[in-house]
């Protein structure tokens, strides 16, 4: 499959030491789900979240006292770091003061310009970014009455009210994000968005649930933009634990050809024509690789007679037949082997791989 590239349309932000936009990579982020009074925990969930490759991280900022502990929290971290506000505008103003990289405001509960330009003001001193995040949940009711619901236009039209005010202030670097828990929503809003801004957009499904089922809206809605060329970073919202969503990010990138982190799995379902434990193999072979960070594409296929070729962009494979397998690179066979030596012989391959 031909790569997809980055939207080159969109303009650079700066957060911390990353890029956005511009056609840098899109980048993954994710928020932290411990309480942010407690430093500790919050510092090791974010050590853990930069072990699976996520790129800059959200934390939630409900008082004055979690605003002060950013410092403290960035000091033990290596990643960009958001603060995540809502409703009270002194929460922004102390989290860049306390070191933030970036602050998330939401349009539908700062309800003043003058709030605002105090963060702007801010914001410009410490030459920090601000995220405009709207969401359909928490529309102001002016733009539930004027577009009748929770649409595309009225969450469109709430983000650029925003913005307007910003750029009023002479105020340009922002990042949007347009979330909704509906899936065709999330789509429509930033498709129209990006045909009438250059700003760069941080894409997500809001809400979308546990993990095992939230990743297919996430999937979809994040997946269907990221392939029109739309979006510059993205999270994958799930219920628990935030490395989940992460590795579901990558998950994402990786099979638009975006980006690649660590090793993904190519296994086939299975058929009648099965006559070997491919079950066993490929629990085996998930153990071997499960901290291996190279980007690699293995293949664990059912059937000696198709799998190489079905699986011919695998950098290494197993196609199994009866009580034997092969192994193969590229789709060429490279050894025939007995199912008991099997994964032997299958780590030798890739330790010759990589």
């Amino acid at each position: 499959m031909k790569n997809l590239k980055p939207n080159k349309n969109s303009r650079v932000v700066k957060i911390g030491r990353l890029k956005i936009g511009g056609g840098n990579p899109i980048a993954v982020q994710s928020m932290t789900k411990t309480n942010s009074h407690d430093v500790r925990a919050t510092i090791k969930q974010i050590k853990e979240l930069e072990e699976v490759g996520c790129e800059m991280v959200r934390v939630a900022i409900p008082t004055i006292e979690a605003a002060k502990k950013l410092k403290d929290i960035k000091k033990g971290i290596n990643i960009p770091l958001i603060a995540d506000i809502h409703f009270d505008y002194r929460l922004a103003i102390e989290s860049i003061k306390q070191g933030a990289d970036k602050i998330r405001i939401n349009p539908g509960n700062i309800n003043s310009r003058l709030k605002v330009k105090e963060i702007i003001k801010a914001c410009k001193e410490r030459e920090i970014p601000i995220r405009v995040g709207g969401n359909t949940g928490s529309l102001k009711e002016k733009y539930l009455k004027k577009f009748r619901g929770s649409t595309p236009e009225a969450l469109i039209e709430s983000v650029l009210d925003e913005i307007r005010i910003i750029e009023s202030l002479n105020f340009d670097s922002i990042v949007v994000s347009l979330k909704s828990s509906n899936v065709r929503t999330m789509i429509k809003a930033n498709h129209l968005f990006s045909s009438i801004s250059d700003y760069p957009l941080h894409l997500g499904v809001t809400e979308a649930g546990l993990p095992g089922r939230g990743e297919i809206p996430s999937a979809i809605g994040i997946g269907t933009l990221l392939y029109e060329g739309i979006g510059d970073t993205i999270r994958v919202s799930l219920t628990g634990d935030p490395i989940l969503e992460v590795k579901a990010a990558y998950n994402i990138l990786g099979t638009l050809n975006l980006r690649s982190m660590g090793v993904r799995i190519i296994s086939c379902p299975t058929c009648g024509r099965l006559e070997y434990d491919m079950l066993s193999v490929l629990a085996s072979v998930l153990k071997l690789v499960r901290n291996l960070k190279k980007p690699l594409t293995i293949a664990i296929m059912g059937c000696s007679v198709n799998g190489p070729g079905e699986a011919k962009e695998a950098d290494i494979g197993i196609a199994g037949g009866k009580k034997s397998a092969v192994i193969f690179k590229k789709g060429k066979i490279v050894a025939t082997v007995n199912e008991e030596n099997l994964i032997d012989a299958f780590l030798s391959e890739l330790n010759s791989l990589i």
